[in-house]
């Protein structure tokens, strides 16, 4: 059973439990509302209504358990646990792996894996994606297990307080070693393949900080960390400074090093956010994986 606990402490005479909610703990009004509904909210043990008045040093509880159900059957599957905790569960996406089922890919998508895993280790959760990545893009997503998780991490991501980081290896040698890319981008209409985005100024801010870690022969190893989280944006960014990511069929020449790497070298290898329960904050890596090793031992 997951429950939330809060001591009651610097609070204005007067305040109540909902209001108390909403801005101490963060809680959306629907979760409260819910939890209310099901009598799920405890004021020193006891069932209360959402206008009792609180008091300084009063404990308030919440249980978060909840009856769900998804329509995502479940697929035993070898799944790269990073961290987990009681809301969260942080994985290691492989490559060629699409996040959701969708029309065309109904089955072996990372939901269906995760469920199987809810299932095996007997946690009554759901899929609730807080990140998510192309099929081609392997590392690290973050999947809440209950509601109060997913509210608070979707707000911090909004709000871009999620530190995302990737590795990336393309094609040629930087001129700047480090620095940031600040262009905006564009989902223009009508074009052959509807996911391409390019830079121009109808677009949305886009920001990405960039820094070389190393190089190869006519080619370098590149950590990008996001300050905005755009579709495809290290990929565009990168493709318009004239270093197009390796394999990268859409923005590079991805179909001519097949026989390099079969998808673009794009690695989300570190998340840094904040924990929704505690505050803590969570620091977590991911290692490169092996065919963007193998790519780098072929280029140097």
């Amino acid at each position: 059973m997951s429950i939330l606990e809060k001591n009651v402490t610097n609070i204005e005479e007067g305040t109540k439990i909902r209001e108390y909610l909403k801005t101490e703990l963060g809680l959306s009004t629907r979760l409260i509302r819910s939890a209310s509904i099901n009598k799920k909210i405890f004021v020193n043990g006891q069932v209360v209504k959402m206008n009792r008045v609180l008091t300084l040093g009063e404990i308030i509880k919440i249980d978060l358990e909840k009856d769900e159900s998804q329509d995502i059957a479940p697929e035993k599957m070898d799944i790269d646990v990073v961290y987990e905790d009681e809301d969260i569960l942080v994985v290691n996406k492989k490559p060629f792996m699409v996040v959701h089922p969708t029309k065309s890919y109904q089955s072996g998508t990372l939901a269906n894996g995760v469920i199987n895993y809810f299932m095996e280790s007997k946690q009554n959760c759901i899929v609730r994606l807080v990140s998510r990545l192309d099929m081609n893009t392997s590392g690290l997503i973050i999947i809440a297990k209950n509601q109060f998780s997913h509210g608070m991490l979707s707000k911090e991501m909004s709000e871009n307080k999620v530190e995302k980081r990737y590795l990336a290896i393309v094609h040629g040698i930087m001129e700047e070693k480090q620095g940031t890319i600040d262009l905006p981008i564009y989902k223009p209409e009508g074009v052959e393949n509807g996911t391409k985005r390019i830079i121009d100024e109808r677009g949305q801010r886009s920001i990405t900080h960039y820094k070389v870690v190393e190089e190869f022969n006519e080619a370098s190893l590149v950590e990008c960390k996001l300050e905005t989280g755009r579709t495809h944006q290290i990929r565009v960014h990168l493709n318009h400074l004239g270093h197009p990511i390796y394999g990268d069929t859409l923005y590079g020449n991805g179909e001519e090093e097949e026989e390099l790497i079969k998808r673009q070298a794009l690695h989300a290898y570190g998340l840094n956010f904040k924990s929704p329960r505690t505050g803590e904050e969570l620091a977590l890596r991911a290692e490169l994986p092996e065919d963007m090793k193998e790519l780098i031992n072929k280029l140097k």
